[in-house]
């Protein structure tokens, strides 16, 4: 089992959570002031940074959807698989319990602890589809930027810019959370598990479905 990789995973997705929930907090503490984008931006670039500093280690998943399709075409074996999927949820709920700490109360109950949520007219099946296709963006542009072998060294740029483009398009529909560690930290320290599954079905059917399209597909066979 390699536990340095799993401990890369727990600490990049705590990034995530803790940069992507104090961004929505922040904004909302400041009336608007960074808006969407800047909340594209956040969670992007913190994904960017952190799949870069993790990419040796572990791969740089740093969600279960990346690492359930990984397992699909075994690009990593089960007891590794589920030690990442453990370390990224540990990860995020990390993530979302320091925010309580530092973040003022006031401002993370005002954004449900900036937990993706289904918006107006989303109705939970939509809510499935959304997140499967923005999923599968993210972990078509993984696949192809940097788990083949012809992939430029450049794959935590392109994955992030990923996240933020999929986060303009989504998230006032879903929330864009791509990533179960991502929904399901905020949601259990409080901003609520209603739709718990949507946000774990959405993205694993995606990115399954991503994996197995790039893997079958587009990606040539080593010998």
């Amino acid at each position: 089992m390699n536990y340095k990789a799993w401990i890369a995973e727990f600490v990049g997705t705590f990034a995530l959570v803790f940069i992507g929930v104090g961004a929505i907090a922040a904004n909302e503490i400041t009336g608007g002031g960074s808006g969407l984008v800047g909340i594209a931006l956040a969670h992007g670039l913190t994904i960017a940074v952190m799949v870069s500093a993790t990419a040796a280690i572990s791969g740089g998943h740093i969600n279960p959807a990346v690492t359930f399709g990984a397992l699909l075409t075994k690009k990593i074996d089960a007891g590794n698989a589920a030690g990442y999927i453990a370390s990224q949820c540990a990860g995020g709920i990390a993530g979302a319990a320091m925010i309580k700490v530092v973040v003022p109360a006031a401002a993370l109950g005002a954004v449900s602890m900036g937990t993706p949520a289904l918006g107006e007219g989303i109705s939970a099946g939509k809510g499935v589809l959304l997140e499967a296709v923005l999923t599968f963006f993210l972990v078509f542009v993984v696949f192809g930027s940097a788990m083949d072998a012809r992939a430029p060294k450049m794959g935590g740029l392109f994955i992030g810019l990923t996240v933020a483009l999929d986060i303009l398009m989504g998230g006032p529909l879903t929330g864009a959370a791509m990533n179960p560690a991502r929904h399901l930290g905020p949601a259990l320290l409080g901003g609520g598990t209603a739709n718990l599954w949507v946000y774990w079905v959405g993205p694993l059917a995606g990115g399954a479905l991503a994996a197995l399209f790039y893997h079958h597909l587009l990606e040539e066979e080593t010998s």
